[in-house]
């Protein structure tokens, strides 16, 4: 003898389905939103490349000069003038470019917290499925 009503089974059933398609929605729905902010942050990433290179190339062709001129005016030779300058738009110039490389990482785009949810969300209908048996 049983306590559960046989006509129950369906309808629990058939929610349990509802319920599991409207989560499934939802989670992808997450994940879209994780991947356009990922995809932003790649593109602010992308952006702070092209302002290294563009900040290298104009440093060096413009301000190296000048740079060197006023080390050279100090006492410096003209060589050792342009030796430090160059170094030090290069330090510049590697520190945004590992930084936008950095943040270009596949890791950092993917849409972690949407498959932390997935799981979680797997593991709370496999505990429903235990409990309702």
């Amino acid at each position: 003898m049983s306590d559960v009503n046989p006509n129950s089974s369906p309808k629990l059933l058939g929610d349990l389905l509802r319920h599991a398609t409207s989560l499934v929605r939802l989670e992808i729905d997450l994940a879209r939103a994780e991947v356009d902010q990922n995809l932003r942050r790649a593109g602010t990433a992308l952006g702070l490349i092209v302002v290294a290179i563009v900040l290298l190339i104009t440093a060096l062709n413009v301000l190296a000069v000048a740079l060197a001129a006023g080390l050279t005016e100090l006492g410096l030779d003209p060589a050792w003038s342009a030796l430090i300058v160059g170094v030090g738009f290069a330090l510049v110039a590697w520190a945004m470019m590992h930084k936008g490389i950095s943040d270009l990482k596949l890791s950092s785009l993917a849409p972690t917290r949407s498959v932390e949810n997935v799981k979680r969300d797997a593991d709370a209908l496999k505990g429903a499925a235990t409990h309702g048996e």
